[in-house]
């Protein structure tokens, strides 16, 4: 199965969520508990905002606002399928939201179904964080098209939108470590891969120092970004990845 090896905190539930008639309470009480379970998840308090945002989903979940931030609360905490299939449920309502486009594509890469990223990517085709997320997909998920990736990581690099975020440079420095260690140009890829505690990022480098045939140096990056955020998504991802290196 097409899953990530973690299970999460509780069962979450995205299926036909019960309709629930708002108060006049309610009007200013979600957002505030929405508003306080972004932050938690901006302060990588993943078990907090997990906690703050289920009983919304529970009570308020045909609500656009609600699925959304669900949505990026569950994928950052290790559940993309349920991620995958809130994004999926947005997206026919809010057709041209960037972050839910970066959503639906990462969250198929992380499930290792490439050609849903692909479909998916094509709501935001030329946003660089859509490009990115589908990069990865092309280069790291089952079904993905390497050449595809490699080229997509090339074309990044002369985004000018790539400049403007720390966080996109290092995810295509690691990418581009996952295209050289492809080539097998080794020096290459160790000159992309940066120490970091990033687990998504450590995630990454493990993927390139597995494609570089340097296993036991991936099975090490793997354990440490498992340690680095143990409840995010990058760590349930190089958990999946380190399980394999065994089979």
């Amino acid at each position: 199965m097409n899953t990530v090896d973690k299970q999460p905190p509780g069962p979450v539930s995205v299926d036909k969520p019960p309709v629930t008639r708002a108060s006049i309470a309610d009007i200013w009480r979600v957002p505030l508990s929405i508003w306080r379970a972004r932050k938690a998840l901006d302060a990588g308090e993943l078990e907090a905002a997990r906690a703050l945002v289920a009983p919304l989903l529970e009570r308020f979940g045909t609500v656009t606002l609600v699925r959304k931030a669900a949505a990026e609360i569950l994928y950052a905490s290790g559940d993309p399928l349920s991620a995958a299939s809130l994004f999926e449920q947005v997206a026919k309502k809010l057709t041209g939201d960037r972050a839910v486009a970066v959503g639906l594509v990462a969250s198929y890469a992380a499930l290792n179904r490439a050609g849903d990223a692909r479909r998916s990517a094509a709501l935001q085709p030329e946003n660089v964080d859509v490009r990115l997320a589908l990069a990865w997909a092309e280069l790291a998920a089952l079904g993905g098209d390497p050449r595809r990736g490699s080229i997509l990581v090339m074309e990044i690099a002369n985004d000018p939108e790539l400049a403007r975020s720390a966080e996109r440079i290092a995810m295509h420095r690691a990418l581009e470590a996952i295209v050289a260690a492809r080539a097998g140009e080794r020096d290459a890829m160790r000159a992309k891969l940066r120490a970091g505690d990033r687990a998504f990022l450590g995630y990454l480098g493990g993927i390139a120092l597995r494609e570089a045939g340097l296993i036991d140096d991936a099975r090490a990056t793997f354990a440490l970004a498992m340690d680095a955020s143990p409840e995010s998504i990058g760590a349930a991802l190089a958990r999946r990845e380190r399980a394999n290196l065994s089979h």
